[in-house]
């Protein structure tokens, strides 16, 4: 299987990298804002700049979208995993066009509502997992896997 783990840096690159017993042995790629801590953490895996900042930044969701395509159809992923942030939305929205699982971790910190990425890949995603039961309220077809931490 080919997973693509894609995520702002911080915090969410954090979480993603915090599931290293699930990827470790799998074929796989990240994408990421070319920063110190991901430049730091990723040294030794196939990483992707993608563009930031993305918080509402249409120029930039509209380059990351041609990123995803260009990426996504080169690395032909069986699976897309993200935490967020923003740059996660094009990912997955591509991502659905061309087949891919989609698995998105809501993150450990919102328990009783939805982060603006969460809410708009919800209703795309194959797996939506949260880390809280208060959540489900939230996004009722969750899994609550509790925390990753």
């Amino acid at each position: 299987m080919k997973v693509c783990l894609v995520g702002s840096s911080g915090g969410h690159l954090t979480h993603l990298y915090m599931l290293k017993p699930f990827w470790k042995n799998q074929d796989r790629f990240w994408v990421t804002f070319d920063k110190e801590d991901a430049r730091s953490k990723l040294k030794n895996e196939k990483m992707y700049s993608c563009y930031f900042p993305t918080n509402r930044n249409l120029k930039n969701l509209i380059k990351n979208t041609i990123l995803a395509i260009k990426i996504l159809k080169k690395e032909k992923p069986d699976l897309i995993i993200s935490s967020g942030a923003a740059v996660a939305v094009p990912f997955f929205y591509i991502g659905k066009i061309l087949g891919i699982k989609l698995v998105y971790i809501e993150v450990f910190d919102r328990y009783d509502k939805p982060t603006l990425t969460g809410k708009l890949v919800y209703p795309i995603t194959d797996k939506f997992i949260v880390q809280w039961e208060e959540e489900k309220k939230v996004y009722p077809k969750a899994i609550n896997l509790g925390s990753i931490f």
